[in-house]
């Protein structure tokens, strides 16, 4: 499709988006469902992570942190897919691989010429035990993935491997989780895992270039025809392998069944899929420590009937860590998010803006939602803007809202779910910020904490004395780079936090000024924009503000949480 012609859908879009949206409800803003609690104080058993107690699941068998982990960021589709299409290669004979996915697109290229059905399914083949758990999804004529889904369990179980189909999710519910795990029997390899937001799907292999994945998939059109795809995952050595295994273990081992609708049970029969999940093998033990970093796994899972096993009254860790972490943010906290449409998860960073008045915020998100849905479109136009104006109140200048465009001028979709808290922790997972993320659907977020200080002044951009950490200070360096169109190191300028800010603030300005008269000189570099969006006109408020909380962004705490407003 030609430039010219993306641009006019892109402005027709915005026009009609602008049509149906005029200013936020007033009533949707007085959401009864507070996400936070007002505590004042968390446990000091570390500053950063939360302690057993605070994540408040005695179920689980996931240690509190583990320490000693190597964390690679892996910024990118086509990053992710090279590093994961080399760890399979490597795995053979009594070896173990086991992942999750939300979508799973069985002819997605890892790299050119491999498929994520050759990888996997050559694993297996070779003699790794190979498991997988892959979300059923809802209705397929409403674009959900359960065809493609299916279509990848039935190529991996035909090589030997095993793949389940799991429903066991509330009404509107999702599993999200997006990890692979590989312990190999040689114990020169060492065992790997991958955590993050990138699905093994189609449309997700970009590059730091943001011109598309080639193979791609239906996506609104101002996208263009093959979408630009910003998204990250981590990849993980060390004893955090073994937590991240035992999610998959958990999940696997619960007894309930995978769906109890006969229209689920019946296909599924018939084509010869696995209903009753087979024994895993023994686990080996924890890989030993060989890096610096302290990962601290975090995770939604809802309330449920039938209950989970190792989550019997739901958890909601990813939610408690962001409010502990922001209860102690004092200069910059960095976000990228998909779905950032939520007031009560607007509330936690309002509160943090409110508390500390020197502390400033910079989120980057899609500029245009990811459906064309007349359904879903209000509502969400009504959460995210609701929660932009929750934000923007408490914060003021010290808040910057931008979306991504690459070289051409063309949107580039932001999928990442990553959250940067004063150089210090940093977090890389599934889970957006919704209430449906830190409430409802299955997620899984590694949070790092890196041991090792970075020598660059300031040394303590916080005040505090915790420092500034290396792991968290290069994974924000290596996503302002690109954004702002640098060189690697070309980033002297950006390691102090108010610096940064500047920068950012400044190179969004000069290229929105240069879109509005673009005949004036040459493209500035970056690829930073002021995001606007606005809210449904009053009459559509009402409707979209019960599709929202039933359908777009629903709570799956217990009610007498709800009703106590803690979760």
């Amino acid at each position: 499709m030609p430039q010219n012609r993306i641009l006019v859908i892109a402005r027709t879009r915005a026009r009609r988006l602008g049509a149906l949206a005029r200013r936020v409800s007033s009533s949707f803003g007085r959401s009864s469902l507070a996400l936070t609690g007002h505590r004042e104080s968390f446990d000091p058993v570390h500053p950063w992570l939360l302690s057993a107690a605070e994540r408040a699941n005695e179920d689980t068998r996931i240690q509190q942190w583990t320490e000693g982990n190597d964390v690679t960021p892996l910024i990118h589709g086509a990053v992710y897919f090279a590093a994961l299409a080399d760890a399979l290669r490597r795995a053979g004979r009594n070896d173990l691989v086991l992942f999750t996915d939300w979508r799973g697109d069985h002819d997605q290229q890892l790299v050119e010429g491999v498929t994520v059905g050759d990888a996997f399914a050559g694993a297996a083949r070779r003699g790794a035990v190979v498991k997988g758990i892959m979300w059923r999804s809802h209705i397929e004529t409403l674009g959900y993935p359960g065809r493609r889904n299916r279509r990848l369990a039935e190529i991996l179980e035909e090589a030997g491997g095993e793949v389940i189909l799991d429903q066991r999710v509330p009404t509107f519910g999702s599993h999200h989780q997006k990890f692979v795990v590989i312990r190999y029997a040689d114990p020169h390899t060492p065992d790997v895992a991958f955590v993050g937001g990138i699905d093994l799907a189609r449309a997700r292999r970009d590059d730091a270039d943001h011109f598309g994945d080639p193979l791609s998939r239906p996506f609104p059109p101002e996208y263009g025809e093959t979408p630009a795809w910003h998204d990250a995952q981590l990849q993980i050595h060390g004893p955090a392998v073994r937590d991240v295994e035992d999610v998959f273990r958990e999940r696997w081992e619960d007894p309930a069944a995978l769906s109890r609708l006969p229209w689920h049970a019946v296909p599924d029969i018939l084509r010869g899929l696995t209903r009753e999940p087979s024994e895993l093998p023994p686990q080996a033990q924890a890989p030993a420590p060989c890096g610096t970093c302290s990962v601290q796994l975090l995770r939604t899972y809802p309330r449920h009937r039938p209950v989970y096993p190792f989550a019997k009254d739901g958890e909601r860790s990813a939610a408690k860590a962001y409010a502990k972490v922001l209860h102690r943010a004092r200069n910059l906290v960095y976000v990228e998010d998909q779905y950032l449409w939520s007031v009560d998860v607007a509330r936690v960073f309002a509160e943090a803006l409110c508390r500390e008045p020197h502390l400033r915020l910079i989120a980057v998100v899609p500029k245009f939602l990811d459906d064309d849905s007349p359904i879903t479109i209000p509502s969400a136009l009504l959460g995210h803007s609701a929660a932009l104006d929750t934000i923007r109140e408490a914060g003021g200048d010290r808040v910057l809202v931008l979306d991504l465009e690459n070289d051409r001028g063309i949107p580039v979709y932001v999928h990442s779910k990553v959250c940067i808290v004063d150089d210090v922790w940093a977090a890389v997972g599934s889970d957006n910020f919704n209430r449906r993320s830190w409430t409802h659907d299955s997620e899984l977020t590694a949070a790092v904490v890196d041991t090792a200080r970075d020598p660059r002044e300031p040394l303590d951009p916080a005040g505090l004395g915790d420092g500034a950490r290396r792991f968290a200070r290069e994974l924000r360096l290596e996503l302002a780079r690109e954004h702002l169109g640098r060189a690697d190191g070309d980033d002297a300028d950006l390691i102090d936090l108010g610096a940064f800010f500047a920068a950012v603030e400044r190179s969004a300005d000069d290229l929105d000024r240069w879109h509005e008269a673009p005949r004036a000189g040459t493209r500035p570099a970056g690829r930073l924009r002021r995001h606007r969006i606005d809210a449904p006109p009053r009459w559509q408020q009402r409707l979209a503000a019960v599709v929202y909380r039933l359908v777009v962004d629903p709570d799956g705490r217990p009610l007498r949480k709800r009703l106590r407003r803690i979760y």
